[in-house]
């Protein structure tokens, strides 16, 4: 069933987009349409196929190559914990972020240029995610998984939502990164600026993978710290929502410099009586 669209009035007449990226409030306020540079160059497009774990020339002028990094779980939640999840998350306040998306989080507060974490008003991941943590942590690939971060993102055609080609921070958020994609079929695009020289691609390389709605995506890898992901603006066609989760580094983990906080950390997260800060 679906979710009835956002009020989006309190963001109508203001973004918080910075720097060079963009939604369609700001592009029509300044005239301007966001074309990315790397269109104009020679692109190698890729389907990734969950079943054999390979990339696969969508033209077939290339030879499909593996793709590891990705674990793919359709279904992960059902319709109906679906709604009720996003009703939860409606119930909260949205905060405007850039690129056209709202967020909430439920983590500490970060300084990552100066290498600083600070509880702050951190009181740990929501009530709604302890159930769906548990499930996660039946999976092999899971094993083990205790996030100490989640970030709820909301995407919506109506503002242009995106988010750019990018690599998560390695030095506090640890080797798995997942997301649950709910409300609507997304693309999560995988690139790698310099290409595959060995395969004869010298020109960007991207990958496509398919997230369904309700479906669970984990990061790990090559694919974690190789390829930059992204959501594409066109590859919004309806309200999206996802949640991220991220786990603690080595650094911060038993044995790592920072293991105290790291514990201290985890102790906040695990509670789930957290609120968004």
């Amino acid at each position: 069933m679906m979710t009835a669209p956002p009020d989006w009035s309190d963001g109508l007449t203001s973004c918080a987009c910075k720097g060079i990226r963009r939604c369609l409030l700001c592009e029509k306020k300044r005239r301007e349409v966001c074309v990315a540079t790397s269109e104009a160059q020679l692109v190698h497009h890729f389907l990734f196929d969950p079943e054999t774990r390979l990339a696969i020339c969508k033209d077939a002028k290339a030879t499909s190559f593996p793709f590891p990094g990705v674990f793919l779980w359709e279904n992960f939640i059902s319709e109906e914990e679906e709604k009720t999840l996003i009703s939860l998350m409606d119930q909260d306040a949205w905060n405007l972020s850039q690129s056209g998306r709202r967020k909430q989080d439920f983590g500490p507060k970060v300084n990552f240029k100066k290498r600083k974490v600070r509880v702050g008003s951190f009181s740990g991941l929501p009530a709604l995610s302890q159930e769906l943590v548990i499930r996660m942590q039946q999976e092999p690939n899971l094993a083990g998984f205790q996030p100490v971060e989640q970030c709820n993102l909301d995407y919506h055609p109506q503002r242009g939502s995106a988010i750019d080609p990018h690599l998560d921070d390695s030095w506090l958020w640890g080797e798995r990164l997942v997301t649950i994609n709910m409300l609507s079929n997304t693309t999560l695009t995988m690139s790698l600026d310099q290409g595959l020289p060995e395969m004869g691609l010298g020109e960007e390389v991207r990958v496509a993978v398919h997230l369904p709605r309700r479906s669970l995506v984990v990061l790990y890898g090559e694919a974690r710290h190789m390829w930059k992901h992204a959501i594409h603006r066109e590859d919004v066609q309806e309200r999206r929502v996802c949640s991220t989760y991220r786990e603690l580094s080595a650094e911060f983990l038993p044995g790592g410099q920072q293991a105290e906080l790291g514990a201290q950390l985890l102790n906040i997260a695990l509670s789930f009586q957290g609120a968004p800060i």
